[in-house]
């Protein structure tokens, strides 16, 4: 049994080796250059090229084509993708299990709707994991995966603003204005997959305090020690390795765990971007 998530589900090395899950990837494109956000990919010059454009970094999902190819290889596969409300990846995933049926090779294959992104989809996929090691059927696995999907939660910190001002999502005033304030605007994900803004803080160390106070306001303290918490990070390993140790001060977590970005979250959170997931 596989498990299959878009290249915005962010891993490190020992979740690699821990499931046995395959990428498709998405495709960057800035200015007329397209990136595939695939290994190949380095965050470091992905960051430097949209510092240097004055567009806005733009993202394609995978084709359906794509998504056939890796169900072909398995004769059952649950694949984990960015949130409908953010990206059509989730649409070319059910046209690709539409046409596989249309083949009628009697292969299974479950689309999950994230309603999330980056660590968001790696919790879920650490969820089906866990899940399938269990040893219950398909159906149970569908009902307990989207019940996890239902109670997660997602925020993110921006360090910059500067992909949010490119897209237009904020004047070039406001975006001055909040750069000298030094503003940092913690986002949160909205029930059904959206973005929304949860808190606008002065400073990046009083951002991610609030950061870690918004866990407990949004969530069920109680339930914590069933639970993971995930933290993404845009080339931020200390500040991440901090929140980390922050959470455990104040939290009884199951266990915390850092990811680093890839393309796809690079471009949402930018450079010393800061996501979360529970």
């Amino acid at each position: 049994m596989k498990i299959i998530a878009d290249s915005c589900c962010d891993l490190n090395e020992e979740l690699k080796k821990d499931i046995n899950i395959e990428l498709v990837p998405l495709t960057i494109q800035i200015n007329y250059e397209e990136i595939i956000d695939d290994k190949n990919l380095n965050t470091y010059e992905l960051i430097d090229k949209m510092e240097k454009s004055s567009d806005y970094p733009k993202t394609a999902s995978p084709s359906p084509a794509h998504f056939l190819k890796k169900y072909n290889e398995s004769e059952k596969s649950f694949v984990v993708t960015l949130s409908s409300a953010l990206s059509s990846t989730y649409d070319s995933a059910m046209m690709a299990k539409n046409m596989l049926l249309d083949e009628g090779k009697g292969k299974f294959v479950h689309v999950f709707d994230s309603l999330s992104a980056s660590v968001g989809e790696t919790l879920i996929c650490i969820k089906i994991n866990d899940l399938i090691k269990s040893g219950i059927d398909e159906n149970e696995i569908i009902k307990r995966t989207n019940e996890y999907i239902k109670e997660m939660k997602t925020f993110f910190v921006l360090e910059s603003l500067d992909n949010l001002i490119k897209a237009g999502r904020m004047s070039k005033m406001k975006g001055h204005i909040a750069s000298v304030l030094s503003i940092k605007p913690i986002m949160g994900s909205t029930d059904d997959g959206n973005i929304r803004l949860v808190k606008k803080v002065r400073g990046s160390n009083k951002a991610l305090l609030n950061l870690v106070d918004v866990i407990g306001e949004e969530g069920e303290p109680s339930k914590f020690s069933e639970k993971i918490l995930g933290i993404s990070h845009v080339n931020a390993y200390e500040k991440a390795k901090k929140l980390k140790d922050d959470i455990l001060k104040k939290y009884n977590f199951k266990d915390v765990i850092i990811v680093e970005a890839r393309g796809i979250s690079t471009v949402y959170a930018n450079k010393g971007g800061i996501i979360i997931a529970y």
